[in-house]
């Protein structure tokens, strides 16, 4: 079967589609299309648009846009900000549906310079001389280099043009300054289980849609909603994938079965079954881009639920950053930092199973990598956390910068070159091997550093055994 599996309407939405297959007595009609049901199910106006209803308020600057609303000051240049398969693309198109607008769509992947001017002349012409507003829609616009965006200021300051940019990334990372400050960044949030649920009701029975044609059983639509990730896109395109192989199905049978044809002698309707979506859709659609915001976001929460000693969570952002394709290098560092920032000498093995695990990854890498993967992990999420060590040395830092950086004392100053005993350098210093406990009481720290203490052991794990040999150490390095 090649295409889509129906007709696209017409322009004028007059419900004319194009010609059908003629199907077998007791068979359902299968209409042979021309675009994909995500694209056939694309909203005609706000109303139909399925969440976001915090951006869709009346007077909101997206009902102004879409000439809906009037507000005082005009239509304004919008950043949409949000996951796949949440409407981006979709408002960007009910927008140029407005009234005197002029609707012109770039891609930031095949765009350049030249042709973001050749817009922005285009659109002080007819702004000027038709009185039309131009809507420039540029789709990944965190595609975009610093110049490219760079020409788009002077269409958008002076209104030649009303922006509407379309983003996965975080615009704070991604989107230069001076285009943010003359923009209004609108974040589209991610399509609750039940918006996406209506979506493929109306798709299933929709004349644009699947026009009937077929039933979806509760079933597959459940299996569905699992595993689209909350991305309209994705929901729409699986139902599709699962109602060919619904239709494919009736096609190998040798005739009607009686229980799918209908009590009129008209054609038997195929159900989805959740054998069917599962042969079309096996693996759920995983929101993660290694790039952009959600690498950061879920490797943040990786590392906080190790932190945490929640060892279950830690597992699930393992495997969310492994299926999403993630560099198994860049996990194992992460986990290399954590075993020495979270656990330090609490557990001094954490650091050895971490940098054995960045080497197994190394040797045998992927997919069998990630056992040694999850080892470290199960090891770093459970073993007894201190950063005490980590502390100690942002401290002490801290007091460098401030300037707290004295001389080194005089006996343990370097005595190997001519001279340097005649300045007093290692005069008077206790070799700690010749002490009966290896332990020499003596200064080390420079004057203005003498009692200050920057490590502090916490009481767990092998900490709280240090934390009374330090007690002892101090009392006698210090002369107490």
């Amino acid at each position: 079967m090649t295409g889509s599996l129906f007709d696209d309407l017409d322009p004028t939405g007059s419900g004319a589609s194009g010609p059908h297959e003629e199907a077998p007595p007791g068979r359902a009609r299968r209409p042979r299309g021309r675009s994909p049901l995500a694209v056939r199910m694309r909203p005609r106006s706000l109303d139909e648009i399925v969440g976001q209803q915090h951006l869709l308020r009346p007077g909101s600057p997206l009902r102004v846009l879409a000439g809906e609303d009037r507000g005082p000051a005009g239509p304004s240049s919008i950043i949409l900000w949000g996951p796949p398969g949440t409407g981006k693309t979709t408002l960007a198109h009910v927008i140029a549906r407005g009234v005197s607008r002029k609707f012109v769509e770039l891609s930031a992947i095949t765009a350049g310079v030249k042709d973001v001017r050749r817009v922005m002349d285009e659109a002080l012409t007819d702004r000027d001389l038709h009185g039309r507003t131009t809507v420039l829609f540029l789709d990944e616009i965190h595609r975009f280099t610093k110049a490219q965006q760079d020409a788009l200021l002077p269409g958008v300051e002076n209104q030649w043009v009303v922006l509407v940019a379309a983003t996965t990334e975080n615009p704070s990372f991604s989107v230069i300054s001076p285009l943010l400050s003359r923009s209004l960044l609108l974040t589209l949030q991610p399509l609750q289980r039940a918006d996406i649920a209506g979506l493929l009701e109306r798709a299933v029975a929709d004349p644009r849609g699947l026009d009937g044609k077929v039933e979806l059983s509760a079933e597959a639509r459940e299996h569905l909603l699992d595993l689209c990730g909350g991305d309209a896109r994705k929901a729409l395109t699986s139902l599709e994938a699962a109602a060919g192989v619904a239709f494919s199905e009736l096609d190998r049978e040798p005739g009607p079965e009686p229980d799918r044809e209908p009590a009129d002698g008209g054609a038997a309707v195929p159900v989805i079954t959740r054998e069917h979506a599962e042969e079309a859709l096996d693996r759920a659609a995983v929101r993660y881009d290694k790039n952009g915001d959600q690498h950061y976001d879920v490797v943040s929460a990786f590392i906080k639920s190790i932190r945490g000693s929640d060892v279950d969570a830690a597992m699930h952002y393992l495997a969310r950053m492994l299926e999403a394709g993630e560099d198994p290098r860049f996990i194992a560092r992460r986990l290399i930092i954590s075993a020495s920032e979270d656990i330090g000498t609490a557990d001094p093995t954490a650091l050895q199973t971490a940098v054995a695990a960045a080497d197994a990854v190394q040797l045998i890498g992927m997919p069998e990598g990630r056992i040694p993967l999850a080892q470290a992990v199960a090891h770093l999420a459970t073993a007894p956390k201190s950063n005490a060590a980590y502390t100690a040395l942002n401290e002490a830092v801290a007091d460098v910068r401030a300037g707290r950086a004295g001389p080194v004392p005089l006996h343990l100053r370097d005595a190997h070159y001519p001279g340097a005993g005649q300045l007093g350098h290692g005069r008077d210093y206790v070799y700690s091997h010749d002490e009966p406990n290896g332990v020499a009481a003596q200064q080390y720290p420079p004057d203005e550093l003498v009692g200050t203490d920057y490590y502090r052991p916490v009481d767990r794990g092998r900490e709280r055994q240090i934390a009374q040999q330090l007690e002892v150490l101090r009392g006698i390095v210090r002369g107490r």
